[in-house]
């Protein structure tokens, strides 16, 4: 099964929101020259990723 990627942002979001709802950060913001953050959530703490495909993941 293909899975199309979306073309645009509006394309992305769910349909229920606009983009201007919606605040979009940058990864090399978050990232700031490194390869990994971590984020503190509802008491627990997520690490996010970038691979070396240039995806993210997101682990508990």
């Amino acid at each position: 099964m293909m899975v199309e990627k979306p073309e645009t942002l509006e394309q992305a979001l769910p349909k229920r929101k606009t983009s201007a709802e919606i605040r979009v950060l940058e990864s090399a913001e978050l990232f700031r020259g490194s390869n990994e953050i971590a984020i503190r959530h509802d008491g627990a703490v997520y690490r996010l990723k970038i691979t070396r495909q240039r995806k993210l993941i997101l682990n508990k």
